[in-house]
């Protein structure tokens, strides 16, 4: 069963790209974030990853995710 914690922060990082709320993004990201793409490439860094995330209309659900210090520390988008 998934953490309700996690749940809430992946569903406000996808709604928060979705509806370009950055300010929101970058308060729930964490400053070290490992950002893994669809083609499995890695961005690292949470001013890197909004910068690539302005570009993207949608993200889906990660495959995985992980909690540092009650912000999101990594993410792994589904290949493709």
């Amino acid at each position: 069963m998934p953490d309700p914690s996690t749940e809430r922060h992946v569903t406000t990082v996808i709604s928060a790209v979705a509806g370009d709320e950055w300010v929101v993004l970058r308060r729930v990201l964490h400053p070290y974030l490992r950002f893994t793409d669809e083609r499995g490439r890695t961005t690292r860094g949470r001013t890197k990853v909004i910068a690539l995330l302005r570009m993207s209309e949608v993200l889906e659900r990660p495959t995985e995710v992980e909690l540092r210090d009650g912000q999101v520390y990594r993410w792994v988008c589904p290949e493709t």
